[in-house]
């Protein structure tokens, strides 16, 4: 694969989660029901940082819970090549019955991802509404799934990949386009 470029660096990153901060504020009329859930791995990390951004704003915590969507996936066959998925499991610190849960992720894109993880989700409990905040959505829907909030749309062809690093993981905050050979 081929870096094509860099579409959001470490600032903008910053930037567009404040500012899905401030709408899921806005959205939900504060914060007294809601939970924040990260889809593993790197919506985990991204769930926490709007978290930390929304008790600046709002000068009370929201509950972060941890979704592990391995055994929920439609094609866990092919991802696996017939060896065991690992599986890391969820945690949620608070009951998600008639709570407003923010599934949060890196990137939109086919949808299956946030289909998978709304079954992990009703395994464990009935929240009230389900809302849905991805970093990057690039399109290619194969699911009738759409983000309630997003950081950047970025339009993709099928031969791009976007790749987004975060400080938790990669050591390094940007999101890139790769071009596939």
């Amino acid at each position: 694969m081929l870096q094509k470029n860099t579409v959001l660096d470490e600032k903008a990153i910053q930037r567009a989660l404040t500012r899905i901060a401030h709408e899921i504020i806005e959205r939900n009329k504060g914060i007294d029901d809601c939970v924040l859930v990260g889809i593993k791995t790197r919506g985990i990390y991204l769930a926490e940082r709007l978290a930390k951004r929304i008790e600046k704003i709002e000068g009370q915590s929201v509950s972060v819970g941890e979704l592990d969507i391995t055994l929920y996936r439609d094609d866990l066959s092919i991802k696996t090549k017939n060896a065991e998925p690992e599986v890391k499991g969820s945690h949620m610190p608070v009951n998600i019955n008639n709570k407003n849960v923010i599934l949060v992720d890196d990137v939109l894109f086919t949808g299956r991802t946030v289909r998978a993880a709304m079954d992990a989700l009703v395994d464990i409990g009935r929240p009230s509404l389900i809302q849905l905040a991805v970093l990057v959505d690039r399109g290619h829907r194969e699911l009738p799934i759409r983000a309630d909030f997003i950081g950047k749309n970025i339009p993709t062809s099928s031969q791009e990949r976007i790749v987004v690093e975060l400080f938790e993981v990669d050591n390094n905050d940007q999101v890139s386009i790769y071009k596939t050979e």
